[in-house]
């Protein structure tokens, strides 16, 4: 028995799946042509469209970089773009490494 999927997490893989359908018709790609690109089926691509929590991570990242956005993607999860992550990076990080 699986889980239920927090509101917040639904809402948002709806929302980034609604984002890739932009990115795809923008730029002019059927979904099966961005399957292809992917290496995923036609049906995952749909769940991921939708906003199906479920679908795989990789699957995500490899439409991602089909679309040509996988880099924003990796720059928006970096912790050392925000104030906080710099921040606390200078606490994290030792001043000094003994030999």
């Amino acid at each position: 028995m699986s889980r239920p999927v927090p509101l917040r997490v639904s809402q948002s893989a709806a929302e980034i799946g609604e984002n890739l359908a932009a990115w795809r018709k923008l730029q002019s790609i059927t979904s099966a042509q961005l399957a292809e690109r992917a290496g995923i089926s036609r049906s995952t691509l749909s769940k991921l469209e939708h906003g199906d929590p479920g679908v795989g991570f990789g699957a995500v990242l490899a439409v991602s970089r089909a679309l040509g956005v996988l880099d924003a993607l990796v720059q928006a999860t970096d912790p050392y773009r925000t104030d906080l992550g710099r921040a606390r990076a200078d606490e994290a990080l030792p001043t000094r490494v003994r030999p």
